[in-house]
């Protein structure tokens, strides 16, 4: 899904480690960032699909979709207003990425977690109490603001407070819970639908209460990570907490790599222009085609308005509800599956398979609906359906072992250290900036493209499948340090941007 780890991973040598239940409880806390991000994508699409809810706010829909005939199958949903609720939420968090920058590295990422917990908590009791469709909007910039700050404290700090040799996994850590937060929200949609009265999508809305509480109690309860102590000239506290967080006593291996790193990155006077520098090119066009290629695949479209969707392909609206389930379940299944992949058959394998699955399922779909689901008669038979929701499903989980999680592991293990802060803003900024537009256009684009949309997705995916192929080095195993020897220098297109001489003056001199 959208969203999930990108970590500020140390390189060099393993050093010693136990792993203490302080890191265990400091990353379970964190990730509850991930539960909140996760339970705020899922919970717009199944809200938006509620009869009460369109009423209230949206009435021109509710009346499109309450009465057969009156319009296309494919256009119930098509309205900017509806558009916005969902997409609103992820122009803030573009916007306030950029803050969350500089309050990640000036206030430290214990900070800046706790900052992201109290706008999740203000932002649900605007969205839960909504009388009006302002109150709503306003609830959603609300929790946009803080999506944009977790994502940018919590993956830092779970990379930071992670001993090295489980760094990958813990990285995943946050992508799970993103999928896990997606899972719960369709499954308390299903319920609170299912509550007469018509209050259901205020219980299904402020229930997003509680990972906004364990965020925000959390982000007292852990320490800071020792390299924001460091970066902040807190040498001392710094090192306490990393004998803490490790649990022996000679961390001075690890202490001197971070102060080093940290008067490294200090030098760099402007880090989203040393990010502009030749050498870092390779890094930063990968990290920004990946975030958008991420998009392009449809995923979120897929997974917003997956219960839209499929009622737009006939199914009750109940039924729909339930299908939604399913692909939750899948996509936390399917990343677990690469967990446990992504270090042993590596990145590459991965992003290559699922790129020749994602196209085939697509087509799948685009026939189908193409033969079956006219403008205003909805043939599917009950075989043909279950095909869809299959087809759904194994798009969901091709995405979920590739470029869901390896979207955001990948920019985040190749740039170097002192590119690394700014490289992440742009990452997750970009990826904001397309979420927002095809949340914003993707209704707008079934309404007019009909079954075209998963023609046009599956180009894209032809295309990235295309790109990992001769553009995306392998990655696994590198230390991340050791990256620009290892990886960017032996490969055969990227290596010409690597030659040390461009960046360095006194280099030329020299020759």
């Amino acid at each position: 899904m959208a969203g999930g780890g990108f970590g500020a991973a140390s390189g060099g040598g393993d050093f010693e480690a136990k792993i203490t239940p302080l890191v265990i409880i400091s990353c379970i806390m964190a990730a509850s960032g991930g539960l909140m991000f996760g339970y705020d994508v899922g919970i717009s699409g199944g809200v938006t699909s509620m009869p009460h809810f369109q009423k209230k706010f949206f009435p021109v829909v509710y009346k499109k979709t309450q009465e057969p005939g009156l319009e296309s199958n494919y256009c119930k949903y098509d309205n900017q207003g509806l558009q916005l609720f969902t997409s609103s939420l992820y122009l803030a968090a573009l916007m306030s990425t950029f803050v969350a920058s500089y309050t990640t590295r000036s206030l430290g990422r214990k900070l800046t977690m706790f900052i992201a917990g109290i706008f999740f908590i203000i932002g649900t009791v605007f969205n839960a109490a909504a009388i009006n469709l302002l109150m709503l909007i306003i609830g959603r910039i609300l929790l946009g603001c803080g999506v944009g700050f977790a994502n940018q404290a919590v993956p830092l700090f779970l990379s930071e407070i992670a001993p090295t040799r489980i760094r990958g996994a813990l990285n995943i850590l946050f992508q799970l819970n993103i999928t896990i937060g997606i899972l719960f929200a369709n499954l308390i949609n299903y319920g609170t639908n299912k509550l007469t009265g018509g209050y259901g999508w205020r219980v299904s809305l402020g229930l997003a209460g509680i990972p906004a509480g364990l965020l925000t109690l959390g982000s007292l309860i852990v320490v800071d990570t020792p390299n924001s102590l460091i970066e902040r000239g807190k040498l001392e506290e710094g090192k306490a907490v990393l004998k803490r967080i490790r649990g022996v006593d000679n961390v001075d291996p690890e202490f001197l790599e971070i102060v080093e790193a940290s008067r490294v990155a200090k030098e760099v006077k402007n880090p989203f222009q040393n990010l502009l520098k030749r050498r870092n090119r390779p890094q930063l066009v990968i990290a920004v085609m990946m975030q958008v290629f991420q998009q392009f695949t449809g995923i979120n479209a897929v997974m917003f308005y997956a219960p839209v969707l499929f009622q737009t392909l006939g199914f009750k609206s109940d039924a729909s509800l339930y299908s939604a389930v399913i692909t939750g379940a899948v996509n936390v299944l399917s990343t677990v599956v690469s967990i446990y992949f992504v270090d042993k058959a590596g990145r590459r394998m991965l992003l290559l398979e699922a790129g020749v699955q994602m196209f085939l399922s697509q087509m799948v779909v685009a026939v189908v609906m193409g033969l079956k689901v006219q403008d205003n008669t909805n043939n599917l038979t009950q075989g043909m359906a279950i095909l869809v929701v299959i087809m759904v499903c194994s798009f969901v989980a091709s995405f979920a072992w590739s470029w869901g999680p390896l979207g955001w592991l990948i920019p985040s293990e190749t740039f170097p250290l002192e590119a690394r802060s700014a490289g992440q803003s742009v990452a997750v900024s970009i990826n904001m900036l397309f979420t927002f537009v095809i949340a914003q256009a993707f209704l707008s684009m079934l309404c007019h493209m009909k079954f075209g949309i998963f023609l046009f997705f599956s180009a894209w995916v032809l295309v990235m499948t295309i790109f990992a192929m001769f553009l995306i080095p392998e990655t696994k195993g590198v230390p991340i340090e050791e990256m620009t020897e290892r990886v960017w220098k032996q490969h055969w297109f990227w290596k010409r941007f690597m030659d040390d001489f461009e960046d360095d003056p006194k280099g030329k001199a020299h020759v």
